[in-house]
């Protein structure tokens, strides 16, 4: 008689409650199921996957011993949440991850009720979790709260803000410190796991207690001797003076794979009664599958791969990416001008510095996930004369407005800005959108601003900026490959704000700024087609603006066009409020600004959101049509002769 085929595991759980239900021996074989549905899972849409191995056993133990949702955990950043998306009843959708309409790449609030904080950013978790344990408190409402944050987001300086709060505040509130990089220190034999099971355990901790009491009352020339020696004796194994100083009880090193440990060290922190509490993991990036672990960033993101050889499917193309055109530009700008310097938070390869750093090592600075400290530090040495690079993604960029607003613009520093991903950019939805640079940037009095409207443009604007010295200057391009045109060997200095002709037309004038030229000139064929030949022009600069070029366009058209890949508030507001405050909107001329709306939106394919944007060939026409009067029957009809 055959026997029965066993259910796996993970198939008999729908939420963490039937976690909760399982037999503790069971747990193993339920992270190992779990790591390899994300493998699998991960292989079909691409993603953060590295990161989510590494917390497999993290997130078992967790919704093991805590009364999730009830009982709050918040993932920073979230790229390690994938395990806890599939414990938390959407693993029937998680090959939607990052697809239009799918789930979201990171934690949501309005994905699922295990979710509790959104997240994109790094080091937002501690003070949220903070927040959420005293808004409890403050409600009588008990619960655990646990913020899990890795070693590379415990670099920045808002997460020592809140433990330094936290600490004061002496609230009840556990972090656990994802150490996956081994930055700290590695876990070493039994010993220190057993010592740090003993020092989450209630004896250890009302003995602890019970001696600062008795030393709280010694003689002052005693007390301070006294309470160092209990610290140094407890970090001399452990390593947590940093976080006990801070306020945290701290426990660790502990092996994050090992749940015989986890669980239990668990159950002792969700019962003490103690403050803020620090549980210190060292975990392996990439666990449990081998092309992750053998690769150089542990497969952080990746595109849809194969599971059985690790190899990622890349979509051909014979354009450079604008990262690689940066990266290759600024170096040959360094490589004739030994000033020229780089800084980037954390992100050398995505920003392509990884490259600069091959060949001028001594020249580029990785500041680690500290943006605001990036700029200011490069004001700096501005101050002094070097020629600083700053390379940051424009949402990441946000996060140290007021350090150019004070740092760099008023002293009037010449600190360069590449801004990466600039505009929509695809799976990774509304936190990583590239959209408001444009805007925030373009309040600042006396910066200058670019926009590449292709990969030559954009080496023609690394050139420049390596040559501009009066003042702040930034360019934006987005993510991605280039149109393919034809590369420049060396950059030109482009005339600060001078825009140019890219065709000459009548009656319709369309002023492209940034990589939506390319659309632009495929509408411009389109409406050629239906006897219209628009003007087509490159704007290049926002701030200051070609107000010669926009005035020319204005008087010899009837219809003004302006095209961006930023929000309200950027180019196509500038050149609105050029053209009322000079009477250019009195007369004839139909202005129309198309830019990404006023919203949120979801991740989808950049294609997909610039069409929906109405940012494509289509909503383009679509828009020169109806400015001329175009009524829905006639612009069906003209639509259908040029599809």
């Amino acid at each position: 008689m055959a026997e029965k085929p066993v259910t796996p595991l993970l198939d008999t759980v729908q939420t963490p409650a039937d976690l909760r239900a399982m037999p503790r021996e069971n747990l193993r074989q339920l992270a190992d199921e779990l790591r390899a549905e994300m493998i699998d899972a991960v292989s079909v849409t691409g993603g953060h996957l590295g990161a989510g191995l590494g917390v497999v056993e993290l997130t078992v133990a967790l919704h093991a011993v805590f009364d999730t949702p009830h009982d709050r955990i918040i993932w920073d950043v979230g790229h390690q949440a994938y395990p806890h998306k599939i414990l938390t009843g959407r693993r029937d959708r998680m090959r939607t991850l990052r697809q239009k309409d799918g789930l979201s790449g990171f934690t949501r609030r309005a994905e699922s009720e295990y979710d509790p904080f959104g997240a994109g950013h790094s080091s937002t978790s501690i003070s949220a979790g903070l927040g959420m344990a005293v808004a409890s408190d403050l409600m009588d409402k008990p619960r655990n709260v646990v913020a899990v944050i890795g070693d590379g987001a415990m670099s920045a300086g808002m997460a020592y803000e809140a433990m330094n709060n936290a600490g004061a505040m002496d609230a009840r509130l556990i972090v656990v410190l994802n150490d996956n990089d081994m930055s700290i220190a590695p876990p070493t034999g039994a010993l220190r796991t057993y010592l740090a099971r003993l020092v989450s355990g209630p004896v250890y901790r009302g003995t602890r207690e019970a001696a600062k009491t008795v030393v709280s009352k010694l003689p002052k020339m005693l007390y301070e001797p006294a309470r160092k020696t209990e610290e140094f004796a407890r970090s001399f194994f452990t390593g947590g003076t940093l976080f006990e100083e801070l306020g945290f009880y701290y426990i660790g090193p502990v092996d994050g794979h090992d749940l015989e440990n986890l669980l239990p060290i668990f159950e002792n922190v969700r019962d003490a009664e103690t403050g803020p509490i620090l549980i210190h993991l060292v975990t392996q990036k990439g666990k449990g599958y081998a092309p992750a672990e053998h690769s150089a960033d542990k497969y952080h993101g990746v595109s849809k791969f194969n599971v059985i050889t690790g190899a990622q499917a890349k979509a051909p193309s014979n354009a450079p990416s604008y990262t690689n055109v940066f990266a290759e530009t600024l170096i040959q700008e360094a490589n004739d001008d030994p000033r020229i310097v780089a800084v980037t938070a954390a992100m050398p390869t995505g920003t392509g510095l990884d490259k600069f750093a091959e060949v001028h090592p001594s020249r580029i600075f990785d500041v680690g996930i500290a943006e605001q400290h990036a700029v200011t530090f490069a004001a700096g040495m501005a101050s002094e004369g070097m020629k600083p690079f700053v390379a940051i993604y424009s949402t990441f960029l946000q996060r140290a407005y007021d350090q150019v607003v004070h740092d760099v613009a008023i002293q009037h520093l010449p600190v360069r800005f590449a801004i990466d991903r600039a505009g929509y950019v695809g799976a990774d939805g509304p936190t990583h959108a590239g959209n408001y640079d444009a805007a925030y940037l373009g309040a600042i009095p006396g910066i200058v601003q670019m926009a590449a409207a292709d990969e030559a443009e954009l080496r023609h604007m690394v050139a420049t900026a390596a040559a501009y010295d009066n003042g702040p200057i930034a360019f934006r391009y987005p993510r991605g490959e280039g149109m393919g045109v034809d590369m420049p060997a060396r950059g030109e200095k482009l005339a600060i704000g001078k825009g140019r002709i890219v065709r000459q037309g009548a009656t319709i004038a369309i002023l492209s700024y940034g990589t939506r030229l390319a659309e632009v000139l495929a509408a411009a064929d389109k409406l050629a087609a239906l006897g219209l030949n628009p003007t087509i022009a490159d704007a290049r600069f926002l701030k200051p603006l070609d107000e010669e070029l926009i005035a020319k366009l204005a008087t010899t058209h009837d219809v003004l066009l302006t095209t961006e890949e930023g929000s309200i508030g950027g180019f196509g507001s500038h050149v609105a409020t050029f053209l009322a405050s000079n009477g250019l909107l009195d007369g004839k001329l139909r202005f129309r600004p198309l830019m990404i709306p006023d919203r949120f939106d979801e991740h989808a394919s950049q294609s997909d959101m610039y069409a929906a944007a109405g940012l494509d060939r289509a909503g383009i026409v679509t828009t020169a049509l109806t400015t001329l009067g175009y009524d829905e029957a006639a612009m069906a009809a003209a639509l259908g002769k040029t599809s």
